[in-house]
């Protein structure tokens, strides 16, 4: 199973509504795979893959940060330091639960494997 969360760390919130995409790399091109927002917790209602969708390989999940953080009525440069955040990785075992979490501001974000 594929799932995120994201987290406003500006607001110390989670991140509702922010649209985000999910992409894999086949036959050396990027094809999407599907299109999220963000519920009332910064999760997706369901996850990204279910676990008998989930394939070994490339993937990138891409958080539009720009338009969550505009959409708050927040005072960014134009154009935004951070709009599309994309988030590139692997998955090489299809029978573990993988959990891609983003801390976000509108100046930095970070990431990891959660659990």
């Amino acid at each position: 199973m594929l799932t995120t969360h994201v987290l406003d760390t500006a607001k110390g919130c989670p991140a509702a509504d922010m649209k985000l995409e999910l992409w894999q790399l086949k036959d050396s091109s990027w094809q999407q795979v599907s299109t999220h927002k963000t519920n009332a917790d910064g999760r997706t209602d369901t996850p990204l893959l279910a676990a008998d969708q989930l394939a070994s390989g490339c993937y990138e999940l891409r958080f539009w940060t720009g338009d969550y953080f505009s959409s708050k009525a927040e005072t960014l440069p134009n154009p935004p330091f951070l709009d599309l955040i994309p988030i590139r990785f692997g998955i090489a075992d299809t029978t573990s639960h993988y959990h891609v979490p983003l801390l976000v501001s509108p100046w930095s974000y970070s990431t990891y494997r959660g659990s």
